[in-house]
C-alpha cells in the first residue's frame, strides 16, 4: 500500500470515529455491525469494514473503561426452566451440618449391640484367670450355661465412654463345672462395625468377690456390677453371699472403681459350730434292759448367731432315745437310725449342753462299739450353711457296757 492509500484510510477512519461512532450501540458488536451495512454506499466501505474487523473491538473497549459509567444493556433472556410442584405436604430440603477445613466429620459408630447380634459375632474377651479351659480369642458367645462355653449371662447398654454413642455391657461366666470365674467387659463396634472390645470392668477372684450377680448401665456412664464375696455352689447357696452395688467409670484406657464398698466384713452366714461328746456307758437295769447318759457339747465359734442347730446321732437302730435329755430337742421320735436332734438358735461364743439318756431292750446287742455324731449350722429357711472348719463338726461317740 503506498504512502498516499495509507494517508487516505487515516483520514477515512478519522471521519467515521466523528460522524458514526456516536450512533454505535454501547452493547455489542451487533450494533455495529447493523451501524456499517447502513453506510456500505461509501466509496471506502470495503476498506472501513476490514478496519472495524482488526481495530473496532479495543476501540470499543478501551471507551467503554474511560469514559463515564453506564448500566448495562439489554441482553438476550434466560431461558426458564421448568420445575415440576413438590408433591402436597413435601418439605424444602434441610441443609447438612456444616464441615470444618480440617476435614469431614466422622459420625460415632453405633455400639448398640443386641444380644442376639452379640451371639453370632466373634469377640475377644480380656484373659481368663482360669487359664486354657476358658478361650479369649476368635470367642463365640453361649445364650446357654454348659460345660467349658463364654456363657452371656446378662448384658445393658449405655455410653460408657462418653463419645456420645451406647456401647454394650456385659456379664459372662466361663462355665466350668458347676461355676467357673466371671467377668463383666464392655463391646463397641468400629468404624466399619465390626464388634470390638473396650475393656473389662470387674472379674472375679480366688478371695472376694467370688462372684457377679447383676450389672447396670446408668445415666452418667458408670457401669454398676452387683458383686458377691463367696460363689454358690458346694452346699453354699447363692443368697448367703454378701452383695455388694459398685460402681465402675471409665477413664481413658480402663475402668476404675469410682462408687460402692471396696472390700466385704465377716460373712455372718459363715458358721462356726463344733461339738465334743463323752462315752455312752451302757449299764443293766432291774428289768435286764440297759441304759445310759451321753453328754453332747455343741458351740458356736463363729462371730454371729446361728439360727438352728441340728445334732446327728449315728447310734444302731437298736439304741433308742430314752425319755430324759430330748425335751430341747423336736420331733425325735423313740427309734431311728439315725436320730436327729433339731435345736434353735445359738449364740455367738455361746455353748449348749445336751445330757442324753439312751436305753437298750433286753436281749438286743450292739452291732458296733461307735456312733458317729455330727453337727450342723442352718438358716432361717432351715437350709445347712457351710462351715468354716468342719474339721470339728464332728466326733465318734464310743458306746459301751457297763
Amino acid at each position: 500500500m503506498s504512502e498516499q492509500e495509507t494517508l487516505g484510510l487515516a483520514e477515512e477512519f478519522a471521519h467515521y470515529r466523528r460522524t458514526v461512532l456516536d450512533k454505535v450501540e454501547v452493547p455489542g458488536p451487533a450494533a455495529v455491525r447493523r451501524t456499517v451495512r447502513g453506510r456500505n454506499r461509501r466509496r471506502w466501505g470495503a476498506t472501513a469494514t476490514t478496519a472495524l474487523a482488526l481495530f473496532g473491538g479495543s476501540a470499543i473497549g478501551y471507551a467503554a473503561m474511560s469514559g463515564p459509567d453506564h448500566q448495562p444493556g439489554p441482553v438476550d433472556p434466560t431461558p426458564s426452566i421448568s420445575v415440576s410442584p413438590a408433591p402436597e405436604g413435601s418439605t424444602s430440603p434441610t441443609p447438612g451440618p456444616s464441615v470444618t477445613t480440617g476435614g469431614p466429620a466422622s459420625a460415632v459408630p453405633d455400639g448398640r449391640i443386641s444380644r442376639a447380634q452379640l451371639l453370632d459375632a466373634s469377640v475377644t474377651l480380656p484373659a481368663w484367670r482360669a487359664g486354657r479351659g476358658c478361650p479369649t480369642s476368635a470367642v463365640r458367645l453361649s445364650g446357654d450355661n454348659r460345660e467349658g462355653v463364654n456363657w452371656l449371662i446378662a448384658l445393658d447398654h449405655g455410653d460408657v465412654d462418653g463419645d456420645g454413642a451406647v456401647e454394650t455391657v456385659t456379664l459372662v461366666q466361663c462355665a466350668l463345672g458347676t461355676g467357673g470365674p466371671m467377668q463383666v467387659v464392655a463391646f463397641d463396634r468400629d468404624e466399619t462395625g465390626k464388634v470390638v472390645t473396650l475393656g473389662r470392668v470387674v472379674a472375679t477372684t480366688i478371695d472376694k468377690p467370688q462372684w457377679l450377680f447383676a450389672l447396670d448401665v446408668v445415666a452418667d456412664g458408670t457401669v454398676r456390677v452387683q458383686v458377691g464375696d463367696i460363689a454358690p455352689g458346694g452346699g453354699w447357696a447363692a443368697k448367703w453371699s454378701q452383695r455388694q452395688w459398685r460402681g465402675f467409670r471409665w477413664k481413658g484406657d480402663a475402668f476404675t472403681q469410682v462408687s460402692g464398698p471396696t472390700s466385704f466384713g465377716p460373712n455372718p452366714n459363715l458358721a462356726d459350730v463344733s461339738v465334743t461328746t463323752g462315752d455312752l456307758v451302757l449299764r443293766v437295769a432291774d428289768d435286764g434292759s440297759r441304759t445310759g447318759t451321753a453328754t453332747v457339747r455343741i458351740r458356736n465359734r463363729g462371730t454371729a448367731p446361728v439360727a438352728h442347730v441340728v445334732l446327728r446321732l449315728g447310734v444302731p437302730a437298736v439304741v433308742r432315745a430314752d425319755v430324759d435329755g430330748w425335751e430341747t430337742c423336736s420331733g425325735v421320735p423313740e427309734s431311728i437310725d439315725p436320730i436327729i436332734c433339731r435345736l434353735g438358735q445359738l449364740a455367738a461364743g455361746a455353748e449348749m449342753r445336751l445330757d442324753l439318756d439312751f436305753h437298750l431292750f433286753e436281749g438286743d446287742k450292739l452291732s458296733t462299739d461307735k456312733a458317729d455324731v455330727e453337727v450342723q449350722p442352718m438358716d432361717g429357711d432351715r437350709d445347712v450353711l457351710p462351715d468354716v472348719n468342719r474339721g470339728d463338726n464332728q466326733v465318734q461317740m464310743k458306746m459301751i457296757y457297763g
